[in-house]
């Protein structure tokens, strides 16, 4: 590790390279670098064959991110969320040089979460929602990496996750409405869910009631939440039969009735499907432990 403050001819920087522990690499989000930079001149860096994921947010000024052969523009609060594998150049504008903050991390998991990312996003750049959310987190990341804090991979584990949390939200985007209307629409439809699970609810009448197409509605759900409707349907009504099944002694088919399912038995293979184990085994493990 160690806290770098550098003023070359083309920028001026502050950062800090960090060494992870073998545990950190292997189960944890781990910190590789970070820091903050500003351009004095119009400077290319380029980056090819790095194992690590770069998220950087520009505090000021302007440039361009040329990665996976498209260039991307950017100014004062927008981000970039890449793959540094395959490979990128940033450069800033000659006119408006640019001030960022950046963050390059890794993780056993990474792959499969920028995977995701990128379904959301539909590209690698992104505004923020608000700006002070991302600086004042990777603020706390470079103090967190400079200091002797016992547990310091732990805390910086759980800063990279916050810190995904916020590209998630802020990365959605629907390229077929600039205005995100249907998003409110997706929000309702899962409420509405959460509301009604006792109740008999198919993706054609769910469509119907919000007046949406349903391969539509399919479609962006499972782009926002991550499963199905159906799945989330079943999702829902599993946890609160897993209240049932803990906190009272009614059989399983009355359990499975009153949470929306058919009858006992899909119930249980619902859950086994979910859970892993069947509800009679979920009741008696909590059972044992009460």
């Amino acid at each position: 590790m160690k806290n770098e403050m550098f003023q070359g001819e083309l920028v001026d920087s502050s950062r800090i390279l960090y060494t992870p522990s073998p545990f950190a690499r292997s189960s944890l989000l781990y910190l590789q670098e970070t820091g903050s930079l500003t351009a004095k001149k119009k400077h290319v860096s380029t980056r090819v064959n790095l194992d690590s994921f770069l998220f950087f947010i520009v505090r000021e000024g302007s440039g361009t991110i040329l990665y996976n052969k498209t260039s991307y523009p950017l100014s004062a609060g927008d981000c970039a969320f890449i793959d540094c594998s395959q490979g990128y150049s940033q450069y800033s504008s000659a006119n408006h040089l640019w001030s960022l903050t950046w963050v390059h991390f890794n993780g056993q998991n990474m792959k499969d979460i920028y995977q995701k990312f990128s379904e959301r996003s539909g590209k690698p750049v992104f505004h923020a929602s608000q700006t002070n959310s991302y600086t004042d987190l990777i603020s706390s990341i470079f103090s967190l990496a400079s200091s002797q804090e016992y547990v310091k991979d732990m805390s910086l584990n759980a800063s990279l996750s916050a810190l995904l949390t916020y590209i998630m939200k802020d990365c959605w985007v629907y390229a077929n409405d600039k205005n995100n209307k249907p998003k409110k629409n997706i929000e309702e439809i899962h409420s509405y869910i959460d509301d009604h699970y006792k109740e008999k609810i198919s993706l054609e009448a769910l469509a119907d009631h919000f007046y949406i197409n349903k391969f539509y509605l399919t479609r962006i759900f499972k782009e926002q939440y991550g499963v199905s409707i159906m799945t989330y349907l079943n999702q829902a009504r599993i946890n609160h039969a897993k209240e049932q099944l803990r906190f009272s002694k009614d059989n399983l088919d009355t359990i499975g009735i009153a949470c929306g399912f058919q009858n006992g038995s899909y119930f249980s293979k619902v859950f086994l499907k979910l859970e892993g184990i069947t509800p009679n085994k979920f009741r008696q493990s909590w059972s044992a432990k009460q």
